[in-house]
């Protein structure tokens, strides 16, 4: 960031690395994950295919160990791995992402959310650039990438009530950032994917960027659709690695159409 403004610097170090004081409940699971195959796809915003994806979980040494692989015609391959505690309460050990083009490698970054080490690297103009930050991460209320799906879950009876939780999140940009989000319900929806219109629960990942700060980064909000319970993930919605990154869309049943979420009409209000 040699060249970035000053100005500019200063707003993005106000805007990512803000943090408000972490919730003190823990995040208790009352459904625990088990071993889990399934074959997802990757869209664009508009709902066309960007690359088959491949899901495989499964639990070794008391963790659960999360591994999201996704191949584009065009060369790509994108590599998502997690690692999560769900006992005694549900926290996120680590986070990694991997972008290849045509097996070279293009960005990774990685965060380990027990010691808050993260790291980034990144091929910009030819030359692998890198960046390292210890980050003031808070165990069992960090988290990055599919961990936000399993605190959704973890979290559904509170957020349904109305609670809005507040937790913190990694993002990179590509240098690692901490910044609070609000995670909250957005109501019931109908999901069309695969020729079918599957019921879901809508819920939001919301940076809380300050407003002075929006004049120069953009971070934006990432949608999260569960199945009704017992809540399974069916749909995800957000940039793709970064928040400068265009949006897509993540797909539970891979084939078929894919189109935009809509309300279900309720007697309530939706946020």
């Amino acid at each position: 960031m040699e060249n970035t403004p000053k100005q500019l610097r200063c707003a993005l170090a106000v805007a990512l690395m803000v943090a408000a004081a972490a919730p003190t409940r823990a995040i208790e699971s009352k459904v625990y994950e088990t071993a889990v195959r399934g074959y997802p796809v990757m869209r664009d915003a508009s709902g066309q295919r960007i690359a088959d994806g491949n899901f495989v979980q499964w639990i070794e040494k008391d963790r659960l160990h999360v591994q999201i692989s996704y191949v584009g015609d065009n060369g790509s391959r994108m590599e998502e791995t997690i690692v999560m505690k769900q006992r005694p309460e549900l926290s996120q050990d680590s986070w990694r992402w991997r972008e290849l083009d045509h097996g070279k490698p293009v960005r990774t970054f990685e965060v380990n959310l027990i010691s808050g080490a993260a790291t980034a690297s990144k091929l910009e103009k030819g030359e692998m650039k890198r960046w390292s930050e210890t980050l003031d991460v808070v165990p069992g209320h960090t988290f990055a990438g599919f961990g936000f799906t399993m605190a959704a879950k973890a979290l559904r009876e509170r957020l349904v009530k109305g609670e809005t939780v507040e937790l913190k999140g990694v993002g990179f940009t590509p240098q690692p950032k901490l910044v609070t989000v609000a995670l909250s319900y957005s109501g019931r929806d109908t999901v069309r994917m695969s020729g079918r219109a599957i019921p879901a629960e809508h819920y939001v990942v919301h940076p809380k960027i300050p407003a002075v700060a929006k004049l120069f980064v953009k971070v934006p909000d990432a949608q999260i659709w569960l199945t009704t319970p017992p809540a399974g993930f069916l749909r995800y919605e957000g940039a793709l690695a970064e928040p400068s990154d265009a949006l897509i869309r993540i797909d539970l049943l891979p084939g078929g159409p894919s189109e935009a979420a809509t309300p279900v009409a309720t007697s309530g209000t939706r946020k």
